[in-house]
């Protein structure tokens, strides 16, 4: 009986994975949200999860940042690129980033003048060619999600929920910009 072998896809993580990944994220949310804490430190720990919300917020704009100034340096990448920083942009807007700023055009417009399409470039360096361009958008993406799995455990119950769905969501942002590479 001949022996046979099979070959896998191209490497990297499975979308059953990415799917066990995101289930787990949701357990562990679900199970912060459920430990209770006495009345003495609400005012307290309301605060920190003010100053968590908070900071994710600029994390979301600073990932939005990203999104919008590798957008307008690399037009070519607008289809694979705005879906993602769409959702980016919905995860700002959920954290509480101004509604203004998380609600911005994809790209830039043609008819764009340079001041506003330059802000986010002048913020934010984007490698000149656009599989460095991705690499920095995963990079980013990563070092995001990592910060949002940290903060679970100091997070209230609802935030916790939040932080680690969009942690989910970034893990599966890193999976589709590294998969056509």
């Amino acid at each position: 009986m001949p022996l046979t072998t099979t070959t896998r896809g191209p490497a990297g993580p499975h979308r059953r994975t990415v799917l066990t990944g995101a289930a787990a994220l949701g357990a562990a949310a679900l199970l912060a949200g459920c430990s209770e804490h006495g009345e003495t430190g609400g005012d307290k720990r309301a605060r920190a999860g003010e100053r968590l919300r908070a900071r994710a917020a600029r994390d979301s704009d600073a990932l939005l940042d990203r999104y919008e100034a590798t957008l307008a340096a690399h037009a070519g990448l607008a289809g694979r690129l705005a879906p993602l920083r769409a959702e980016v942009a919905l995860h700002a807007r959920a954290f509480g980033a101004p509604e203004k700023r998380a609600t911005a055009s994809a790209a830039p417009s043609a008819s764009a003048s340079p001041s506003s399409t330059a802000s986010p470039t002048a913020r934010t360096d984007v490698p000149k060619d656009e599989k460095g361009a991705l690499g920095a958008l995963v990079a980013a993406e990563r070092r995001t999600a990592d910060a949002r799995l940290a903060a679970l455990a100091d997070a209230p119950p609802e935030l916790a929920r939040l932080l680690a769905s969009v942690a989910a969501a970034g893990a599966a942002h890193v999976y589709l910009l590294t998969e056509g590479s």
